[in-house]
């Protein structure tokens, strides 16, 4: 499988195009409109959100609520393009009303994609650099969580700390308590303390004009084993996984499991030993987060991103206009001052992607039924082995 994606923040629409979904899975725009709605939700976003009402309108691929095999189109229409159309429309207009950005705003994509594409308004820049993108790969991960449901695999999501605060959870195999308690939380966290704290957090920063980061968490439980492979770096589960999570806007850090504690404690510590039960091969622990050598192992798929604060301020830092050469505090464009549970959303599905893209790969057909009798004969296969 793979997507493309196209639309600015402040243009007419969004688009998603996925392409290489077998025939015959059933797919309705509820499934992805409710992944969209949980995008939106979280404590710290921004007034944007009040606005935009998204709603995902398949065009293509789709017919009687099940996919043709063809692309599946979708389009994510954005509310306020009605207040951008004159700044935002393909067609010329004099300087006047085109509002030129010639102030960078740092952490952003602003100056660098200015210089790298020759742009003295920025504007070219932030409106496709913002994570107003993350709305149509939710809609991408929503058709691959629906993919794989068909073959008992799910995926949840956490915040697993934010501004500092930590949450003590660690993930018990239990996904749908997980998910319960996490779509209850205006911070999706687990503990209730915690999260009394995390939106003290956010609250603070708030009345500083500040932002605050965290690190979000996803699970993927009924994964078999042997997605992925060792035979090639580009093959390797977890190196894709790890891409595509860092990929994800304001997204500096990922890791599986226990991540970087590994380096603090011997390998008997790490290492996740091997059992054998009439339900086959396990490991007595998941240190390693369902990961060994490029593939799965059949344990949950335990993946954690770090975010990094939003970088647009309400306490704007300094920058140099690109024009005048001369210093300014850095132009606000409206904001959250944290979206870190809506990021997790984000997050969740950017990995359920992975996931059935590998699945895809390892049991793939052009129909849904081929791929069933693909898995089950791998199945059998392992429960033999």
């Amino acid at each position: 499988m793979r997507f493309l994606t196209a639309g600015e923040s402040h243009g007419p629409q969004l688009t998603l195009i996925v392409e290489g979904l077998p025939s015959n899975l059933e797919l309705l725009s509820e499934d992805i409109n409710g992944e969209l709605r949980r995008r939106q939700g979280g404590y710290g976003r921004g007034r944007r959100m009040k606005i935009e009402k998204d709603q995902a309108q398949i065009v293509s691929g789709v017919r009687h609520g099940y996919t043709t095999g063809a692309p599946v189109a979708i389009v994510i229409e954005n509310k306020d393009w009605k207040n951008w159309e004159s700044i935002m429309g393909p067609d010329p207009v004099d300087s006047e009303v085109k509002k030129q950005v010639t102030r960078p705003r740092p952490g952003h994509a602003d100056l660098n994609g200015a210089i790298k594409y020759g742009h003295r308004d920025m504007r070219d820049v932030l409106e496709r650099s913002s994570a107003r993108e993350t709305t149509v790969r939710v809609a991408a991960g929503a058709i691959a969580k629906k993919l794989l449901k068909s073959f008992g695999i799910d995926v949840g999501g956490r915040v697993a700390e934010l501004g500092g605060v930590r949450d003590s959870y660690t993930f018990d195999g239990d996904l749908e308590q997980l998910k319960t308690v996490t779509e209850a939380s205006p911070v999706r966290c687990m503990t209730s303390e915690t999260g009394d704290a995390m939106m003290a957090v956010i609250d603070e920063a708030k009345a500083n004009g500040d932002s605050v980061g965290g690190i979000v968490e996803a699970v993927v439980t009924g994964v078999p084993t042997g997605l992925g492979s060792h035979v090639h770096y580009d093959r390797k589960l977890d190196a894709r996984m790890a891409m595509a999570v860092t990929s994800i806007n304001a997204f500096k850090g990922v890791e599986f499991g226990i991540g970087f504690s590994a380096a603090e404690k011997p390998g008997s510590q790490v290492h996740d030993e091997i059992t054998y039960e009439d339900a086959g091969f396990s490991r007595s622990t998941n240190n390693l987060g369902g990961f060994e050598g490029g593939m799965t192992t059949g344990m949950p798929v335990i993946v954690r991103g770090v975010m990094k604060p939003i970088p647009t301020l309400y306490k704007p830092l300094q920058s140099i206009d690109i024009d005048s050469k001369e210093p300014f505090k850095a132009s606000i464009e409206r904001t959250d001052n944290c979206a870190v549970p809506a990021a997790s959303v984000v997050c969740e599905n950017v990995v359920a992607w992975e996931i059935a893209n590998a699945f895809l790969e390892k049991f793939g057909g052009d129909r849904l039924g081929e791929i069933t009798v693909n898995y089950e004969n791998y199945c059998q296969w392992m429960a033999d082995f």
